[in-house]
């Protein structure tokens, strides 16, 4: 696949970072299921690539695959079974809910979802894989379902270069439908800042996960909103509500925290029980230095597996 143009509606893809990321494979957790052949391991057996393990033969199997070693071994037929690499399905679910607003210096979490997004899909359909794009705010602001090709990745492109942040959240309840739209199994990478209740979210990623999905999420947050470390009187605004409250960080500064880490560790808890690719991403941080360790973490930990 050609590089993509740098026009003005892509400029959060950076064609030196996509040239250097490009190195890294970019592999699925699990097993999954595509329409062509490709590169990711698949739970259907197939015939051909890495063995899988053997069964019992039973008439009508393709003798081509009986293990002949095997009935001299033991006087018994057993056909060997192989993971059948295929297509992986890329969906991509970016908060766009007013809170993505937050401006962190001259970083703006959307603008940073934009640049995750828009790298993971060009990534993947280089590799030839499938991509779509779910944008959900109040509910899914744009959705574009996981196709392959060029011209498909400009249409994901397109819209996620377009959408704007605004509104309340509607993640948890965008993440249901997902679960129920995405029909076959894909890895699903959430970009969000999940200011949602933890319980909720618990019940969103089971059901993903029931569905058979592989799940990744990028959790954005700002120093600042981890640490508050305010030093005078100040004024907040809820971007989601536009209510605004003054707070004194001398007087609500340690609450804030202790809500914080309670908050986080919560949210640390529900994502591996749930056996979630958790990443959370303190935005000042490159999104390149992050992309990288999320593809080599996926990467060097398939290997591990296989």
């Amino acid at each position: 696949m050609a590089e993509p143009s740098q026009s003005s509606s892509h400029s959060f893809l950076d064609p030196e970072i996509l040239g250097r990321l490009s190195t890294i494979p970019f592999d699925a957790r699990r097993g999954m299921i595509g329409s062509v052949s490709g590169r990711h391991r698949s739970p259907v057996k197939g015939s051909s690539l890495e063995f899988a393990q053997y069964r019992k033969y039973v008439p009508g199997d393709d003798l081509r695959r009986m293990d002949w070693r095997a009935w001299g071994r033991s006087d018994r037929y057993y056909i060997k079974e192989f993971e059948a690499d295929t297509n992986l399905r890329l969906c991509l679910v970016v908060d766009t809910s007013g809170s993505m607003n937050y401006q962190a210096g001259s970083i703006v979490k959307l603008e940073y979802a934009r640049q995750l997004a828009g790298t993971l899909g060009f990534l993947a359909a280089r590799q030839g894989d499938a991509v779509g794009l779910y944008c959900a705010a109040e509910g899914f602001q744009k959705e574009v379902p996981p196709k392959r090709g060029g011209a498909h990745l400009k249409v994901v492109l397109d819209e996620l270069a377009a959408v704007k942040a605004a509104g309340t959240t509607g993640l948890v309840t965008a993440l249901h439908e997902a679960a129920e739209k995405i029909k076959s199994r894909a890895l699903v990478v959430i970009i969000s800042d999940l200011f949602v209740e933890p319980e909720t979210l618990k019940e969103a990623f089971q059901h993903l996960r029931f569905r058979k999905h592989d799940v990744a999420v990028f959790h954005l947050l700002e120093e600042r909103e981890i640490r508050f470390d305010f030093d005078r009187p100040t004024r907040f605004v809820d971007l989601e509500g536009n209510a605004a409250l003054v707070v004194d960080p001398s007087l609500a500064g340690r609450r804030y925290r202790d809500a914080m880490h309670r908050y986080l560790d919560e949210i640390t808890g529900i994502v591996r029980d749930a056996g979630v690719d958790y990443h959370r991403v303190v935005v000042e941080e490159k999104y390149d230095e992050v992309l990288a360790r999320f593809l080599l973490g996926r990467h060097t930990g398939l290997k591990t597996r296989r």
